[in-house]
């Protein structure tokens, strides 16, 4: 496979020419073309590796399941979290493979595979948790700040449970979720229970992780892949080899070392029904 991270600087230059040009996916494909999949730096879900390599679950997921389509010719493209779906939109990328929730608002710009990861969400807290924050409406009763990533799922989650928007912080991604708390400029980070858990490991116990247990059902969110919405006939062919890759011994070994097991896996829920109900 072709490893070529694109950096910000050829990305805003290139963004242009980009959109103008890129065509359906399979379009690009009949043209020798790569498949271009778009992620941010989030561990464990999809990160980039030393040598610019995809790593994470979503990634090595995604990858199986191209390469049981017969595709080998990846290119990974790396952004802010936040320019997902836009650089999607705009033709940077043909995939989404950051490990995006499904959620209504994002089913309506883009289009989800079927879900492969049942996530929970947690928080980092201060060690000792002083101000027993368990939940999003821990957050609004204390009326603790909250911060989270921008574009992240959580601060639909916190407005949902009556916290007010001027009491959630967004910043880029996980570095400064943990940065934020660490300083004291925020009482909580929010995140999924993956990530918030990595944070508090890299902490040297600074910060201590929640029990995802804790928050309701109703904060539970399905992992989806990300494509254009004009994309579909691609999409129904990834939904296809997609079913019978997902939790075979094969995919399970594959995605072990970032903590994905049988438990991650998506159970019965379908995008339809995800897409009507987060």
């Amino acid at each position: 496979m072709r490893w070529t991270v694109l950096n910000a600087a050829l990305a805003a230059v290139s963004l242009s020419a980009a959109a103008a040009f890129a065509g359906p996916l399979e379009d690009r494909i009949a043209a020798g073309e790569s498949i271009r999949i778009g992620f941010a730096n989030e561990i464990p879900f999809a990160y980039p590796g030393p040598d610019g390599s995809p790593k994470g679950f979503v990634n090595a997921e995604v990858l199986g399941v191209l390469a049981k389509m017969g595709y080998d010719n990846i290119e990974p493209v790396q952004t802010d979290w936040g320019g997902l779906i836009p650089g999607l939109q705009a033709g940077r990328f043909d995939i989404i493979t950051g490990g995006m929730n499904i959620l209504k608002s994002r089913c309506e710009n883009i289009a989800f595979s079927e879900p492969m990861a049942k996530i929970g969400d947690a928080f980092i807290v201060a060690g000792g948790n002083p101000k027993g924050i368990e939940t999003y409406a821990d957050i609004k009763d204390k009326g603790a700040v909250m911060v989270t990533g921008a574009g992240y799922s959580n601060i639909e989650a916190a407005k949902a449970a009556g916290v007010p928007e001027s009491n959630i912080m967004q910043v880029p991604g996980p570095t400064e979720i943990l940065a934020a708390v660490k300083a004291g400029r925020a009482d909580a980070g929010a995140g999924t229970y993956f990530t918030m858990k990595q944070l508090a490991a890299s902490s040297e116990g600074t910060v201590a992780v929640t029990d995802p247990n804790a928050l309701p059902e109703d904060t539970m969110n399905w992992a989806g892949i990300g494509f254009r919405k004009e994309d579909q006939d691609f999409l129904d062919k990834f939904n296809a080899a997609q079913k019978d890759y997902l939790g075979t011994p094969e995919m399970l070994a594959s995605v072990q070392e970032y903590g994905y097991d049988e438990a991650t896996l998506p159970g019965d829920k379908t995008t339809e029904w995800v897409c009507a109900n987060r």
